[in-house]
């Protein structure tokens, strides 16, 4: 389930909150009705970060080893439908 809070939240709730970001989901904070920030475990935030640079350097070997370049829409358009596969 997605948790969407207030920004207010963070002072007023923080350990309701904390204790959602343990549980590995993430909290997308509001201000205004608009969504401004999103809270994440350390290790939610670790994960994705060593995950994003292991695929960037997975991606440097194979443009290394090639000369076929792709268009920003084509990157992009696997990537949209790759993320939509997951949902």
């Amino acid at each position: 389930m997605i948790n969407i809070r207030p920004v207010s939240d963070l002072r007023n709730k923080f350990t309701e909150i904390e204790d959602m970001v343990s549980e590995g989901e993430p909290v997308y904070l509001t201000k205004n009705g608009y969504g401004t920030m999103v809270v994440l475990s350390l290790e939610e935030y670790s994960s994705m970060v060593s995950m994003i640079d292991e695929k960037l350097q997975e991606a440097e070997l194979i443009a290394n080893s090639t000369s076929k370049r792709y268009s920003h829409d084509e990157v992009f358009g696997k990537v949209k439908a790759y993320l939509e596969s997951d949902e």
